[in-house]
Formats: structure tokens, sequence, C-alpha cells
């Protein structure tokens, strides 16, 4: 971010980013080293696991392609991120642990990887990359300290996302068969609709499987996270205007008939959800996500509804990638401890602080879009994503759904309501669509 803010006239101030992108002088914290920490031990190829070995560290790098084969931010793995020797955390986390998750996964995938030896984890993309997101980002508000809730996978980050807690789950409902098949915790949907409060999920039925337009709500909710909870069958059943393909959005924008709280989920069946590959047969442009995103965020920019509005985008999860900053201690939500771990996890035959709720995940994106927003503004304030739960619980007055989100900032340091800086929004720039999409080699 500060090497692009220098390259396009932005005034600098503190961003804890890749510290290589630092200026030498003024504000801290100031230019360091490139990040680098242990790779797979060469001695050792495949099909031998990877080996970590000091003697062979990977540096961090800007990725070429856009397209890059899946490291996985998973219960194990998010963990032995953590610390390759300590994965409870029974120490302060050392975060040397991610080109060997991603080198391990990629030796026991079927097929393997291309990327056996894990150095797509140490991969970042710059400006020149996501040129919308680091051109909104820099307009108008990000941070530093923003994390997703839990050390694990995208389900029960999701979970956490519309409910606070993922009911004690690291896995998918439906891992073990020992699961229940849906949770009946409450979600945020249920207290706006009990408070008279307007909400809609919306979601890209694109080669889903749904037959239409018209779309079958009982087929929508399956492209959506709700489906995770109870409460989902009573969308269908009650409220199936609630849940709306993603063109429904634009006609909304145009119609007034925006609800006042929405959910946009990730278009994964369209190919736009910008994660990455689980298949080198299908690889997954990052660059088609990022502008898929940017037609919602201009839309609304474009729209009658700007003048009072705020578009928050983020993700669920870190993706695996590494990061130098380490998760937050955290409020457990419910005081319900992992209830789904597998023979043979991490912390079912050791324990420590990790082994809870009571950390964050890594930290993820954040940009936050309104006509209320502060230019140029950057947070250094530590939260989660259910701190997005805090700013809407807030915002209508609702009940805090857990002790997560009820120990939340509520995202109003984001925000000028006195002097709105951005009642006639900027012009973005389009997303390059151009770059190199390949998975055969790095970078």
């Amino acid at each position: 971010m500060r090497q692009y803010w220098a390259q396009n006239g932005f005034p600098d101030q503190s961003f804890d980013g890749l510290p290589q992108f630092n200026p030498t002088s003024g504000i801290s914290p100031l230019a360091g080293p490139a990040p680098s920490i242990p790779g797979c031990d060469p001695s050792q190829p495949p099909p031998a696991d990877c080996a970590v070995d000091a003697n062979n560290p990977v540096t961090s790098y800007h990725l070429q392609t856009v397209c890059i084969e899946n490291p996985s931010p998973s219960w194990n793995e998010g963990h032995v991120d953590w610390d390759y020797n300590d994965p409870t955390g029974q120490s302060a986390a050392t975060l040397n642990g991610f080109v060997y998750t991603a080198g391990h996964d990629a030796r026991t995938n079927d097929p393997p990887f291309y990327d056996t030896d894990g150095i797509r984890a140490m991969g970042y993309y710059d400006g020149t990359d996501l040129n919308f997101y680091y051109y909104m980002a820099s307009n108008f508000a990000t941070s530093d300290r923003f994390f997703n809730p839990a050390i694990t996978r995208t389900h029960p980050n999701r979970e956490y996302l519309v409910a606070a807690t993922s009911g004690g789950y690291v896995y998918p409902e439906g891992t073990d068969a020992q699961d229940s098949s849906q949770l009946t915790q409450t979600t945020i949907f249920q207290e706006l609709q009990a408070a008279g409060i307007t909400w809609k999920i919306y979601v890209d039925p694109t080669n889903s499987g749904c037959s239409g337009p018209p779309y079958a709500a009982s087929c929508l909710i399956g492209l959506s996270y709700i489906q995770n909870f109870t409460f989902a069958n009573t969308i269908v059943s009650q409220y199936p205007q609630n849940i709306a393909p993603v063109s429904q959005y634009f006609t909304d924008l145009q119609n007034g008939t925006l609800p006042q709280v929405a959910q946009f989920e990730p278009a994964t069946d369209a190919g736009y959800d910008e994660h990455p590959s689980t298949s080198d047969a299908s690889p997954n442009d990052i660059q088609l996500g990022a502008a898929y995103v940017a037609t919602l965020i201009n839309g609304l920019m474009q729209s009658s509804y700007w003048k009072d509005s705020a578009f928050i985008l983020t993700y669920d999860e870190n993706g695996g990638l590494y990061d130098h900053v380490a998760p937050q201690p955290a409020v457990s939500p419910d005081g319900i401890k992992p209830v789904d771990l597998l023979p043979g996890d991490i912390c079912t035959t050791t324990t420590g602080p990790t082994c809870d709720f009571v950390y964050t995940g890594y930290r993820i994106p954040l940009i936050v879009v309104s006509p209320y927003t502060k230019k140029n503004y950057v947070s250094h304030t530590v939260a989660d994503a259910t701190a997005i739960l805090k700013l809407i619980e807030t915002r209508f007055n609702v009940p805090a759904l857990t002790k997560r989100d009820a120990a939340q900032p509520d995202m109003t340091e984001f925000f000028d309501f006195s002097n709105p800086p951005w009642m006639t929004p900027p012009t973005p720039p389009a997303q390059a669509t151009n770059g190199a999409c390949y998975v055969d080699h790095l970078p």
C-alpha cells in the first residue's frame, strides 16, 4: 500500500504492510527486509512430505500469475502456520509454517499440485494487479488490524459473519457423521426481521444448476452460507423474496427497492470468488473476481442509494497465504470449544491457547466504501469480521448475537457523519483483467 501511495500521490501514513515497501524515513513502520521463512528440504522431494529446512528459506515475492494453486487456511494448517513447532500456541507466534503447509497440501493433493514446495504461500499482488482495490482502499478506508474470526477454513468463518459464532465447528457441517446438519444459532437476519429492518441475500446463480429466471428460493439458498443454519428453512418457506440472484441487486438499485441491509455471497460457481484454484484443470483468476466486485461497488456509487449507504468488502479468511502479523486474543463467542475435530487433528492429543475460539484468525483485507468514509483512512484498531455485525447492531439498535460481536468495535471510526467527504464519488479505474493465468510454474 505505501509503495502504491508514493507512486500515485497519496499522503503517506502508518500502515503495517510488507516491510520492504515502507519508506526509509518518516512515519513508522519503516523499511525492513522482505519476510523470509523456512522452505522445504530440497533433498526430500515428493513423494516424501515437505520437511522444514531453515537453510532453504523462501522470501516474499511478486506473483506474476493471477491464478495460483490453493493454499489452505484450515484448522491444522492455520495452527501450523502459527508455529511449525508450536501449533497449540504455548508461545508467541513465529509465523514460520506457511510454506510447509502449502507444500504439504500440494504433495498430498490428488492429483498433486505443481507447487510441491509451497512457495506460492509467500507471493503477493500489488497495485498493478489489483488496481481497483488499491484505488478504493487508498481513497476510502482500510485497516491493518482486521482479522478473520477463527483460525480455520471458510465455512466456520462464514458462520461467524452472520451469527458471530460457528457453534464450535471448525469444519463444514457434515464432515463428521456426528455433526448436526444445521446450526440453530440466531443469525443477524433473524434479528433484523424481528426488528422490522429489511434485508436480503444476493447470490450469483451462474453455472450453479439453479434454473431460471425466475429462480426458486429453494435452489438459491444452496448458494448462500446461510444454508448452514436452520433459519435457511424459514427463509425458503416464509421469506423467499429475501434470497435473490445478483441481477436483482441492480434492479433494486434502479427501482428503489434495495433493502436496509444486504449481503453479497461469493460468486463461486461463476468463477468470480477470487478463491485460489482447487484444481489445476480449472484455474481461478483473481482479476476476474475483482472486476466482478467492481461492478457491485460501481453500481452503488452510481445509484440514488449512494447518498446514505456503506459497502463493506472483506474476506472470510486469509487463504493460507503468509502474513507477518499474528492472530490476536479474542472473546469466546459462547464458551463452546471445538466440537468436530477429527482423530489426529491438532489439539486432539495436546492442548494450548489456540485450541479454543479465543484467538482471531489471520489478517484479512477490508475496504469501507461510503460517502461518509474518511478519506485515505487507515484503522489500526484490532477487530475481526464480526465487527460488521456490531456496526449493523449499532445502526439498527438490535442486540449482540454472542459475546464475540458484543466485544467488537462498532466501526464508526471509519466515518465522518458531520462532513461526508464523498457525496460525489470518485471515478475508479477499470480493474485490469489481462494478467497471465497459469498454475504450472511460479512466479
